[in-house]
C-alpha cells in the first residue's frame, strides 16, 4: 500500500478545488428527494437515518456517503435545514451524484434515548459515550452498505462527529471507503481554553476529571445555540457572515429534534453530555482511539476561526494515520466553526470545493495543505 502520495503543486491543488468548488456551486438548490427509515443496532437500540438523493442522480455514484453529527445538535439540523445553503448533505448529494445518508446517534433527534432521559439530567453519569455512538454508526454503515452493493461507506463527521467516524474507522477500516474530519478533537494537545483540564468542565479536587455533577444529560433553548458561533464571527454584522435565515432554520430544527421541548419555557431540547466527556478527556491530551488502524483516504480540515479542535489535533492525527491510503490537511482561512453553514464566501465555498474533489478522488493528498 502507498501511505503517502507525491505533494502536488500549489497550482494543481488549487485547480482542484476549484473544479469541485464550480461543480458544487453549479449543483446547488437542484431538488432533493428524502426518506427517513430506522435501523437497529447490535444492543437493540432504533437509529433514525434520513436518505437525500438529488433529483435525476440516484446513485450514480457506488459509493455513498454518511454524514455524523456533533455533540449539541442532531443531524437534520446540522446538515439538512430547507434554506439556501442550508443543506450540506443535499448539495454533496447534487454535486457528487449519489445518495447521501444522515444519522441520528442514540440520545438525539429520531433516535431511541436512554431511559435516563426521562428522568432529571443528575440522576445519570454522561449518556451515549463514543463506545456507545460507534455501535450506531457501525448499524447505519451495515445497512447504507447492503442498500448499494455491499460498496464500502464514505464517513464525514463534524466536531464530535468526527471523533467517532474516525473511532469507527480505526475499528472496522474495510467497511470506510473515505474519511472526512471537520474541526475534529484528537488529543493532539493537553491545554484547552473551554473544554478540558483547568475548564470549567473539570473536578475542582481533581482537575484531570470531569466534573463530577456533570448529568446525562443538557436542556438547550435557542438563545444558547448562537453565543459561541457569534464570537467566532470577527464582524459586529454577524448577518455579513452567517445568513439571518440559517441561524434562525437551525435553532427551530434543533427544538423541532425533541417532542419534549415544549415543556420548557423557553422551549429547550435535550442532548446527551456523553460527547462532552468524549471531548474532556480529548482536550487533555488523551486519545479514546488509535488512528495508525485506519486505512482509507483522510481528509482532515479545520477552521481557522475554530474554538473546538485545535491545529495540534490535525497534526497529531496526520502523524498518527500511518497506515492511512492517504492524508491530506487543510485549514480553511478565517473560517468558524460553523462553516459549512456560513455564507459561501465566509468557508462554506471553499468546503464546498475540498470535499467534493476529496469524496470524487481527484484532490491532491498530502500531508499538509489549506
Amino acid at each position: 500500500m502507498q501511505f503517502r502520495k507525491p505533494v502536488l503543486a500549489a497550482a494543481q491543488v488549487a485547480a482542484a478545488v476549484l473544479l469541485g468548488a464550480a461543480t458544487a456551486a453549479d449543483a446547488a438548490g437542484l431538488p432533493a428527494a428524502r426518506s427517513d427509515f430506522r435501523v437497529e443496532t447490535l444492543d437493540g437500540q432504533t437509529i433514525r437515518v434520513r436518505e437525500i438523493v438529488a433529483a435525476g442522480k440516484e446513485r450514480l455514484n457506488a459509493q455513498p456517503l454518511v454524514l455524523v453529527h456533533g455533540a449539541r445538535v442532531p443531524g437534520i439540523a446540522s446538515f439538512d435545514l430547507d434554506v439556501p445553503h442550508g443543506s450540506l448533505a443535499a448539495d454533496l448529494a447534487s454535486a457528487l451524484g449519489t445518495a447521501v445518508y444522515v444519522m441520528d446517534a442514540r440520545g438525539y433527534g429520531g433516535s431511541s434515548r436512554p431511559a435516563a432521559m426521562e428522568r432529571p439530567p443528575g440522576e445519570s453519569r454522561p449518556l451515549s459515550r463514543a463506545n456507545e455512538v460507534v455501535p450506531d454508526i457501525d448499524a447505519v454503515v451495515r445497512e447504507v452498505s447492503r442498500r448499494h452493493a455491499n460498496a464500502r461507506v464514505a464517513l464525514l463527521g463534524w466536531a464530535t462527529g468526527g471523533m467517532w467516524a474516525a473511532y469507527y474507522a480505526s475499528l472496522w477500516p474495510e467497511r470506510v471507503a473515505r474519511l472526512v474530519t471537520l474541526n475534529a478533537l484528537y488529543g493532539g494537545a493537553s491545554a484547552h481554553p473551554t473544554l478540558g483540564p483547568g475548564s470549567p468542565n473539570s473536578d475542582p479536587a481533581r482537575p484531570e476529571r470531569l466534573r463530577p455533577t456533570t448529568g446525562g444529560y443538557a436542556l438547550y433553548d435557542a438563545a444558547s445555540l448562537l453565543p459561541s458561533w457569534d464570537r467566532s464571527i470577527p464582524s459586529d454584522d454577524k448577518a455579513s457572515w452567517r445568513a439571518p435565515e440559517i441561524a434562525k432554520a437551525y435553532a427551530d430544527a434543533a427544538l423541532r429534534s425533541d417532542p419534549q421541548s415544549d415543556r420548557h419555557t423557553p422551549p429547550a431540547f435535550r442532548a446527551p453530555l456523553g460527547a462532552i466527556e468524549d471531548s474532556f478527556y480529548q482536550a487533555g491530551g488523551r486519545r479514546l482511539f488509535d488512528a495508525s488502524f485506519i486505512t482509507a483516504p483522510v481528509l482532515v480540515i479545520r477552521s481557522e476561526r475554530d474554538f473546538w479542535s485545535r491545529p495540534e489535533d490535525a497534526e497529531a492525527f496526520a502523524r498518527d494515520a500511518v497506515r492511512a491510503a492517504s492524508v491530506r490537511v487543510v485549514t480553511i482561512p478565517g473560517a468558524t466553526h460553523y462553516v459549512h453553514l456560513d455564507r459561501p464566501e465566509r468557508g462554506r465555498e471553499q468546503l464546498m470545493g475540498e470535499l467534493v474533489a476529496f469524496l470524487r478522488g481527484t484532490a491532491a493528498t498530502s500531508s499538509s495543505g489549506g
